[in-house]
């Protein structure tokens, strides 16, 4: 696997994941939609495509994934409780990634969720929370759907911490937190693994190393 393109290249997984990618011997194309992340991105080992999410359509998607090997859709609408741009990027980024990676012929796709998204909500629960959940439950089922070499990751509560390469991954885990780098460790890990097509896990910070977490979650 050589070229890894990246929905959501600027975002915060992203931008750690660029580097593991490139000095495993990738090449990561990071799709954003601010030319003026270039240099930023290039410095981490990207090249830089413009794509954006909201304002392009499927063909647009599938032009940016042409010579791709593989998709990673990282992208996030932010978290300042706007309901819309969840569902135009959380789950419509998604749509439009999923449409055109088949499009393109790029079979490979490997995409963040986020844990619990399949379980009920309160009636207490904040209308954009309830807009995240609902993009990112139905943004996994239509990978699911597809015809796609598709794996799921489902990480608990986001930190900045240090990556520690200690993770626990399975179908349901407990709530709990876990870094960012080690989430795109993790990413890193199941992209060229065919073992982890049609896997869907969830993942926090556990003590098990990422090659044996995944070994021990594929069924």
């Amino acid at each position: 696997m050589t070229r890894i393109a990246i929905v959501g290249g600027h975002g915060n997984i992203a931008r750690l994941l660029i580097p593991v990618l490139a000095d495993a011997g990738h090449q990561p194309v990071a799709l954003v939609r601010k030319p003026e992340y270039r240099s930023e991105l290039e410095g981490l080992g990207a090249e830089v495509g413009i794509l954006d999410i909201e304002a392009a359509d499927e063909d647009d998607f599938a032009r940016a994934f042409v010579g791709a090997d593989a998709v990673v859709f990282a992208a996030g609408g932010g978290s300042d409780g706007n309901i819309e741009r969840k569902k135009t990027v959380d789950l419509g980024g998604s749509l439009k990634s999923i449409a055109g990676a088949t499009t393109a012929g790029v079979r490979r796709f490997v995409q963040i969720s986020a844990i619990g998204v399949d379980e009920p909500l309160g009636d207490d629960v904040e209308d954009s929370w309830k807009a995240y959940v609902d993009a990112k439950r139905d943004a996994d089922i239509a990978l699911r759907q597809s015809d796609l070499d598709w794996t799921i990751i489902r990480p608990g509560g986001l930190t900045d911490d240090a990556g520690t390469g200690q993770v626990e991954l399975a179908e349901k885990v407990d709530r709990a937190q876990v870094p960012r780098a080690d989430v795109a460790a993790v990413i890193a890990a199941v992209l060229p693994d065919p073992s982890t097509y049609g896997q869907q896990w969830e993942l926090i910070s556990g003590t098990t190393s990422i090659p044996d977490a995944i070994a021990a979650a594929v069924r």
